[in-house]
């Protein structure tokens, strides 16, 4: 059994409004420092498998067809195996 835990964030050439609409209320709010906001997504999946490279192409394998639209997003992942 394996936790994959996936990371899905816009490509850096694509425009990310929803960044930068958290980027100037933080600047509202008083948090100057804050140069740049992107904003993702996170996703957790436990897979029933016992081969860490099987898991490994299925998980990419999902993230190439659903879970990033790889044309605007980039994605990573870790997997790690449950004990139990």
């Amino acid at each position: 059994m394996f936790k994959a835990t996936v990371y899905v964030t816009l490509r850096e050439s694509v425009l990310d409004p929803q960044g930068n609409a958290v980027h100037e209320s933080l600047h509202t709010l008083g948090y100057d420092e804050v140069e740049d906001v992107r904003i993702g997504k996170y996703m957790e999946l436990q897979m029933n498998s016992e081969d860490q490279k099987a898991a490994e192409e299925r998980v990419r394998d999902m993230c190439e067809k659903l879970l990033a639209n790889t044309v605007i997003e980039d994605y990573r992942f870790d997997l790690h195996k449950l004990e139990g």
